[in-house]
């Protein structure tokens, strides 16, 4: 059963859950009359359930305290993401918070156990700011496209200086907790494309766009893997779009942790490249005045202390076959939910056609590097 469809019995659920169980672990302290607000939701989320509310109090002096929160329930009755772990992700963000210039939102606690709201979740300090949409793109209208050309540049600037932040993070507690239990033998980089190899295989009697495309896509990622054995961390869902900004366009905040692992800088900088094509020229229209170019982001990202880049077609191209994962199953989920096939499979189109041009784009590199 969808989210969409139980909402209002959800709501009403979890408040009154929230009300009981969660005072003693929110509150030091003697303290009474403690409510939740009127839960609000952002405008997208299928990897999981996102709620916002804010929890009050009285404490013993008989003051009112506030505490504006968000709820990241993990999704129970589908899946994106080969591997969905709400509380992974908290623990994510905890880590890497602690980092020059990787500002996360706060966690405030994590619960594994499913008993209490019927999927493991965690609570976070909900962070002032305001996030560019997916839906409409940023790029076509909204608050990014009412900003001056120099205020989106600066907006654009802030949002990569902290990408190169991420990648800064070198800590080997850290990159052990993100590798995960597996063994430490070959490359990072062949251990995510052997993930992504192995993601495809499981899911592809479902795909509904592009399976030919896609087959072809993965054999060339395994066969022409680069010979690289750098190794950080991987934000897995790096853009504009998962960043929250103040409003002095500074990044108030860096979300969506879910697919973090390890592996070189390519992989987020490829992502990066492959989004920002998603939402504007994938979509009919060019970038707004102030964005850079795929050249100009590169310079900026290098000019700004990330690591020189090399073979980005080839990063681009694992980036949009794991779009194409995603919006397949995406597809799936929307159809299930009500949408016409029509509008749910533009989705993984758009994302299968980057597939075709990074392939040619790839093959193109390599001829001319030979």
């Amino acid at each position: 059963m969808s989210y969409s469809a139980t909402r209002g019995q959800l709501d009403g659920d979890v408040r009154s859950t929230l009300e009981q169980w969660l005072p003693s672990r929110l509150v030091a302290g003697d303290h009474s009359d403690f409510t939740i607000s009127e839960f609000s939701a952002p405008d997208a989320g299928y990897s999981g359930k996102t709620v916002f509310f804010t929890a009050s109090w009285q404490d013993r002096e008989g003051g009112r305290e506030q505490m504006p929160l968000v709820l990241r329930m993990q999704a129970s009755d589908h899946q994106l993401f080969v591997e969905p772990d709400a509380v992974r992700q908290a623990e994510v963000m905890s880590r890497l918070g602690v980092h020059a210039g990787v500002t996360t939102p706060a966690i405030v606690l994590t619960e594994r156990d499913p008993s209490i709201l019927g999927t493991p979740f965690y609570l976070m300090r909900r962070v002032d700011g305001r996030t560019p949409s997916d839906v409409p793109s940023w790029h076509k209208r909204g608050w990014v496209a009412d900003l001056a050309p120099e205020d989106r540049e600066t907006l654009f600037n802030n949002a990569l200086r902290s990408l190169v932040a991420v990648h800064r993070v070198d800590d080997p507690q850290d990159l052990a907790y993100l590798r995960g239990d597996v063994e430490d033998t070959g490359t990072a980089l062949g251990r995510y494309i052997e993930h992504l190899r192995g993601w495809h295989e499981r899911i592809r009697a479902d795909v509904v766009v592009g399976a030919g495309v896609l087959s072809t896509a993965i054999d060339v990622l395994v066969e022409q893997m680069p010979a690289t054995t750098a190794e950080g961390v991987v934000w897995g869902d790096a853009r504009v779009g998962n960043m929250s900004f103040a409003d002095d366009l500074t990044v108030a905040a860096i979300f969506d942790w879910e697919t973090a692992s390890t592996g070189p800088p390519e992989i987020d900088l490829g992502w990066w490249l492959m989004f920002e094509r998603y939402l504007s020229e994938s979509l009919g229209f060019a970038r707004l005045p102030g964005i850079p170019d795929d050249a100009e982001t590169i310079r900026r990202y290098e000019q700004f202390g990330g690591q020189p880049t090399k073979d980005l077609a080839y990063f681009q191209l694992v980036a949009a076959c794991v779009l194409s994962l995603i919006t397949n199953s995406l597809a799936t989920l929307l159809i299930r939910d009500g949408l016409d096939v029509e509008t749910a499979h533009s989705y993984p189109g758009n994302a299968v056609t980057l597939v075709e041009q990074y392939l040619g784009e790839h093959r193109n590199q390599r001829s001319s590097s030979q």
